[in-house]
């Protein structure tokens, strides 16, 4: 009889305590810094006890301070306007590119996808010297930080609405034309309303990565009223935190969770009836 330890079939129980020992070991600072939001007290150490004054309606917090409050709005509108430009691009570009039929094709696909293993120091300082060379007619602050992450964000668009389409095919769009329907009819009516889970999954995608970056805003913010949450806990954090700080990062982080639920949700749709994993879609495409 083969020992179970030697047994290739068995359980991997040591490969999934590894795993969900790196999970927790990965969480258990942003739990930490999530419970710290909602201390009694000013420190970020030790436990004082409960308390939702962090958030609201006490001296230095974020609904108190103008400056987290202008940071956090600068955030979710940041987000909101990337997703607005980047999403149409990267439908068309997902569109164009899936039925354009040659070498240069290719071509074209590989220099889409470089901001995605691009390094984004790279990135960002590329930004910031075409901005302040180049593009001089585009100030640094909030236009510049839109173009920035409409760069580098249009890609996520692309490979999510491109991987649909090619799933999807041409065979409903030929069935619309052999029907009567025009062209642009058959994608209106046909090719948008399967590709809309992708699409939403996608755009949701691209505001949580927005609301997450540093680096590319760091470069291009200009001066403090363009101040984003990642840069005024970067900046902040080096002097005399309060928990405020914690409570500002929470908020951040339950706005980009939200958008990925929605993502989830989305790709979960779009998975009803075809088999798989929405999770696993999710994590091919982050």
């Amino acid at each position: 009889m083969t020992p179970p330890w030697r047994n290739p079939w068995r359980r991997p129980y040591a490969l999934a305590g590894l795993t969900w020992l790196y999970i927790l070991w990965s969480l258990a600072p942003v739990l930490i810094a999530v419970q710290f939001s909602f201390n009694d007290g000013r420190s970020r150490s030790t436990w004082q006890g409960f308390s939702t004054q962090w958030y609201c309606c006490a001296e230095g917090s974020v609904g108190e301070d103008p400056s987290l409050l202008l940071a956090l709005q600068n955030s979710l509108v940041l987000g909101a306007v990337t997703v607005l430009i980047a999403t149409p691009l990267g439908v068309a570009l997902a569109l164009g590119l899936t039925r354009w039929r040659s070498r240069a094709s290719k071509v074209a696909n590989g220099i889409a996808l470089v901001p995605l293993v691009t390094p984004e120091l790279v990135v960002g300082s590329a930004l910031y010297l075409v901005m302040v060379n180049l593009y001089q007619f585009v100030p640094l602050g909030l236009p510049a930080m839109i173009l920035g992450h409409v760069t580098f964000s249009v890609s996520y668009v692309l490979v999510v609405v491109r991987a649909r389409l090619l799933a999807i095919g041409g065979d409903y769009e030929e069935a619309a034309q052999d029907l009567g329907a025009s062209p642009l009819r058959a994608l209106r009516t046909i090719l948008l309303p399967l590709l809309t889970p992708s699409i939403l999954a996608s755009s949701m995608l691209v505001f949580a990565t927005s609301l997450d970056d540093f680096v590319v805003s760091q470069f291009l913010f200009g001066d403090a009223s363009n101040v984003t949450v990642p840069i005024k806990l970067y900046n902040a954090v080096r002097s005399a935190p309060t928990p405020a700080l914690n409570a500002l990062a929470t908020l951040l982080l339950v706005a980009s969770f939200l958008a990925l639920a929605l993502a989830y949700v989305a790709l979960r749709a779009r998975r009803r009836g075809d088999g798989g994993s929405a999770l696993e879609d999710l994590a091919d495409y982050g």
